[in-house]
């Protein structure tokens, strides 16, 4: 089975995209969870955000940047979700960051 974030990253699969490098791809998510929900991948291949730590490091940073730099555009602050593990809420074997903007986000959630 293809990844589906690895066809995104190829642009085989049409997404609307907020940010591109040569390492890093940040696309808005089609099931949105708040007013901004941008979904930040590495173009390599890593299943979640402990590995991409491991193997890594260079690229867990960019992916975290790139994340702050989008979420600092929307004034408010903004949450970053790194979901790991299916007991962590990851769907997709492709790490990701979420980053949700747009709307408070108070503490505790609910």
């Amino acid at each position: 089975m293809t990844c589906i974030f690895c066809a995104i990253a190829a642009g085989d699969i049409p997404a609307t995209l907020a940010y591109e490098s040569d390492d890093v791809v940040a696309f808005h998510d089609i099931d949105p969870k708040a007013p901004v929900h941008l979904v930040v991948i590495p173009r390599a291949h890593h299943a979640n955000a402990a590995e991409l730590a491991a193997a890594d490091p260079a690229l867990a940073g960019a992916l975290l940047t790139v994340a702050a730099q989008l979420g600092a555009e929307h004034h408010g602050g903004f949450r970053i979700v790194l979901n790991t593990g299916p007991d962590g809420g990851q769907t997709v074997d492709h790490v990701h960051a979420h980053v949700l903007a747009g709307r408070g986000f108070g503490w505790p959630p609910g």
